[in-house]
């Protein structure tokens, strides 16, 4: 069904799997470039379920572990920082085009939650991006500021093409559990109860790589920078699948309904119910709801290329 891959990003080695459809066919193949949320991994923990279907739709996959996460190198092991995450996606984006089964005019992004983040960021950077997936995007808590002159997306934009990203000024955090049961005694990066049996049930699963553990290693920005001011700059058509009882903090549908407002590009928009974490439940009716919309997103974008 896939071959292990790996490629370079800010000088370790990332690892992931290409997804190829199973047809034999001399054609290339349009791509999902995708990458897991926020700690998780690419085995079991349902990015792979979807990988699964985008294949069968006939579409190549390459879905990849991030940095310090998982079966990709990098140290502090189970240390995030997002923007050598979202550079993840670019590096993964010059890897596919060196693959002779791949379509390179029609590569697509896609993220969930924390990644959903990542790609959005990328789609309003990388030209190549030909269409993005965000899926119960995580944008914040706080309504975004003007970006009058468009520094803060050139400075945006500028990180995520540093060389050397985590050369740039930053801070780092204390190790904490990802999730918990036990807020008072033992408190976690995300504390609510449906996080804490989402990662149990599919993190706790044999073979998944998953650490109930992480810390942060924060990039230094301009105070005013808010993702949402990338909004205006994306370069493809954009799908935002959102739980309008999303219960995360960071998941406001709110805010992500005021960064879809600003988006140029073509846009469209899927309510699904089931809170954060509804559609990342396998099998299910959520899951279904959600492939089967973003399959056809994907599919209408690519009929309306020459």
């Amino acid at each position: 069904m896939f071959r292990a891959i790996e490629f370079i990003s800010q000088q370790v080695i990332l690892r992931g799997r290409l997804y190829l459809p199973k047809k034999i066919s001399s054609k290339k193949y349009p791509v999902v470039i995708m990458a897991h949320g926020f700690t998780t991994t690419i085995h079991g923990m349902i990015a792979d379920k979807y990988a699964e279907r985008f294949r069968k739709a006939d579409f190549a996959v390459l879905l990849y572990d991030h940095r310090n996460l998982g079966i990709s190198d990098g140290e502090p092991r189970q240390e995030i920082n997002f923007w050598v995450q979202s550079r993840g996606y670019i590096d993964a984006i010059d890897f596919v085009f060196k693959q002779p089964e791949i379509d390179t005019n029609k590569i697509m992004v896609w993220g969930s939650s924390m990644s959903a983040r990542e790609a959005f960021l990328v789609g309003s950077v990388d030209e190549r991006v030909k269409a993005i997936i965000a899926m119960v995007p995580a944008f914040g808590d706080h309504y975004p500021l003007k970006d009058r002159d468009s520094a803060l997306y050139t400075f945006a934009k500028e990180t995520l093409l540093e060389d050397d990203i985590l050369g740039l000024p930053y801070s780092t955090t204390e190790r904490v559990a990802v999730v918990s049961h036990d807020q008072i005694n033992n408190p976690s990066a995300l504390k609510e109860l449906t996080a804490f049996r989402w990662f149990m049930e599919y993190g706790g699963r044999f073979g998944t790589n998953w650490q109930n553990v992480v810390s942060f290693s924060n990039t230094e920005t301009p105070e005013e920078f808010h993702l949402s001011q990338c909004a205006a700059h994306l370069k493809a058509p954009i799908l935002m699948i959102v739980a309008k009882n999303d219960e995360m903090a960071g998941a406001n549908p709110n805010i992500t309904a005021k960064i879809f407002s600003l988006i140029m590009q073509p846009k469209e928009w899927v309510d699904i119910s089931g809170g954060h974490f509804g559609l990342l439940n396998y099998p299910s009716r959520l899951f279904e709801k959600s492939s089967k919309a973003q399959i056809n997103f994907l599919k209408r974008q690519l009929d309306e290329k020459p």
